[in-house]
């Protein structure tokens, strides 16, 4: 009867240090899963600048222009965007940019001028 029970007790036992590391790796993967927050835009001319930077109090972000494109990976918050044109056009600047956890905001395009 001993030899029984001390059976029924490993495969218990078995049993649950199985479901708890299924739940541990579970929760792992779906902490690393997460949708990355982040501002995208477009700016024309594709040539007019190749720096753009994006502000929120003490945090900033800074992304290369290629082909016009930029993209920021950013922690949630108000944000202004700033992009460093090249000569002859102007430096543009969009205020109140909120983003939220896990939201991609694309501020569209962001046509310069001369």
């Amino acid at each position: 009867m001993d030899e029984f029970l001390n059976s029924k007790f490993l495969a218990m036992k078995r049993f649950i240090l199985i479901c708890g590391l299924i739940f541990s790796l579970l929760f792992a993967v779906s902490a690393f899963h997460k949708s990355q927050t982040s501002i995208t835009g477009r700016v024309t001319p594709i040539d007019g600048a190749n720096v753009a930077w994006a502000i929120s109090g003490k945090d900033s972000a800074t992304s290369n222009i290629v082909n016009g494109i930029f993209s920021f990976a950013v922690k949630p918050g108000l944000y202004k965007v700033m992009v460093d044109a090249t000569e002859p056009y102007k430096d543009a600047v969009l205020e109140n940019i909120s983003v939220k956890d896990g939201q991609t905001v694309d501020v569209g395009e962001i046509v310069l001028q001369k």
